[in-house]
């Protein structure tokens, strides 16, 4: 039985279907779209649909831009969700790339040894952290559709090291 249903061999996935899922992200990333789209107040997920023209959020990559140049990739079950996520999400699971470009702040100081709990109730980290969502809400954003689960995780370190974010994606656990 296929892993998540995937139909295709490793051999296939490496030669065929991550390049062509890479092909399609270097269209969406010739024509992205504002990041401040995504950080309206009042304006949720359902409406953004709804401007879309999308039936639903769906399962995908995404890549943020800051001036044409590709920071970070992520992947979400709820690309749209995941994206307003990260402009106005408050914890450290939420906006997880707003608690590391905060921390990236922080480096020689006491808020480094904290818990990343510990680190959201510090004010100064506070101050940090809302100025990493008000610089995502500066970038651009390209996405792709990725239905299936297992192309999904696994070209997300492909498209990272394609397009070298070293500096915001990480794929140690924590």
């Amino acid at each position: 039985m296929p892993l998540h249903e995937c139909p295709h061999t490793f051999e296939e996935l490496a030669a065929t279907v991550l390049p062509a899922h890479m092909s399609r992200m270097r269209v969406s990333l010739a024509d992205p779209r504002e990041m401040e789209v995504f950080a309206e107040p009042g304006v949720g997920v359902k409406t953004l649909l709804k401007n879309f023209g999308l039936p639903q959020d769906f399962s995908g990559c995404y890549v943020l831009l800051d001036k044409d140049s590709p920071i970070y990739v992520g992947i979400s079950r709820g690309v749209i969700g995941r994206l307003r996520q990260h402009v106005f999400g408050k914890t450290h699971f939420d906006a997880s790339l707003a608690f590391r470009i905060a921390m990236a702040k922080h480096p020689d100081r006491t808020i480094a040894k904290l818990t990343r709990s510990e680190a959201m109730e510090d004010p100064l980290f506070g101050t940090s952290f809302m100025e990493a969502q008000v610089y995502l809400r500066s970038l651009q954003v390209a996405a792709i559709a990725i239905e299936n689960a297992l192309e999904l995780y696994v070209f997300e370190p492909y498209c990272a090291v394609d397009l070298d974010t070293h500096q915001w994606n990480s794929f140690e656990t924590h």
